[in-house]
């Protein structure tokens, strides 16, 4: 089959042929027809993840059509449209993953691919009013966004959002889930027309988080914030606690930008902040997530679609941040 491979750190996504893999009990082989990219798969081409391992196919999201059963998985699957959640193994705790959780394309090969095997538990059926290449751009960001804001933030209707960094695969989630949710929505970005493709989503206002006074902006034009969304920490960080509403809670993935600056703890109890850490989502999480977009038929933003060969030029979009929503591959 073909199948993007990463050789080594710093090296190029190639297209190769590789074998079909082989099925164990209670895996189904995923013939992909879309497979969408992460940030994740660029830390990883760059070095910079845990666990890492060579030759590797990458992808974590994707989306396709059952081509074959393992022993013991009922061959009612196959032909099945499907989307595939990328947390496997995850464990019975809601409030955190266990030991052995993985995601999707690394340890094991990922979505980069004609073919994928993933447990059987992982699969769920394709929405039906999104396409192929809608489907794929959902699974890791969509439940990355859902998890923060709800099981973690425990967002209300009618409370004010701020969205860090929007233009990103997870962040452009979590404007469309607030939104939905009934939110008021603020957005931070490095472009105007970012920002303006925000409130085209339903934002209410953005700054540039470029300006030097983009924390005063903010809290001149929304007053504060109920739940911050933020995924790249940094010295930036340190200004959420001013932007926080009295009991307000601040919610972080990702640390493109560093880490979290020294702090002024009395702020933090005297407002009753709570600062929340979150990661992917658990198997409820995701179901949630699903069942959220089924009902009220949402639909992902895509930035681009891909040919597969083109993986490694949609890798470096992905860097340059220039997007606003998913790359898509086409299988």
């Amino acid at each position: 089959m073909k199948a993007i491979v990463l050789e080594g750190i710093n090296q190029p996504l190639r297209l190769k042929q590789v074998p079909v893999p082989e099925l164990a009990a209670g895996e189904i082989l995923v013939q992909v027809k879309a497979a969408a990219l992460n940030r994740r798969d660029w830390w990883i081409q760059q070095g910079q993840y845990a666990g890492l391992k060579f030759p590797i196919i990458l992808g974590s999201d994707g989306a396709g059509v059952i081509e074959a059963v393992g022993p013991y998985v009922s061959d009612q699957w196959i032909g099945k449209a499907v989307v595939i959640n990328p947390s496997i193994a995850w464990g019975n705790q809601e409030a955190f993953q266990q030991k052995d959780f993985q995601i999707l394309g690394l340890p094991k090969d990922g979505t980069f691919a004609e073919y994928v095997k993933v447990p059987v538990d992982n699969l769920y059926e394709k929405p039906e009013h999104l396409s192929f290449e809608e489907a794929a751009a959902l699974p890791l960001g969509g439940v990355t966004a859902y998890r923060a804001l709800f099981s973690r933030a425990d967002l209300k209707q009618g409370e004010k959002v701020l969205i860090t960094g929007v233009g990103g695969g997870a962040a452009t989630f979590a404007l469309q889930w607030a939104v939905y949710a009934g939110a008021t929505v603020y957005v931070t970005s490095r472009s105007h027309s970012k920002i303006n493709k925000a409130k085209e989503l339903g934002a209410v206002d953005g700054v540039l988080y470029t300006d030097e006074a983009w924390a005063s902006q903010l809290q001149e034009r929304a007053g504060g914030f109920d739940v911050i969304v933020d995924s790249a920490l940094g010295d930036s960080f340190a200004h959420y606690l001013d932007l926080s509403n009295p009991g307000g809670r601040i919610v972080f993935f990702g640390g493109t930008a560093g880490n979290i600056p020294s702090l002024n703890g009395r702020k933090i109890f005297w407002k009753q902040l709570s600062l929340l850490g979150t990661t992917m989502g658990s198997v409820t999480d995701f179901e949630a997530m699903l069942s959220l977009v089924n009902k009220n038929k949402l639909s992902p933003v895509i930035d681009s679609i891909h040919p597969l060969e083109e993986a490694d030029i949609a890798l470096r979009k992905l860097n340059d941040i220039s997007q606003f929503g998913k790359i898509v591959l086409r299988v």
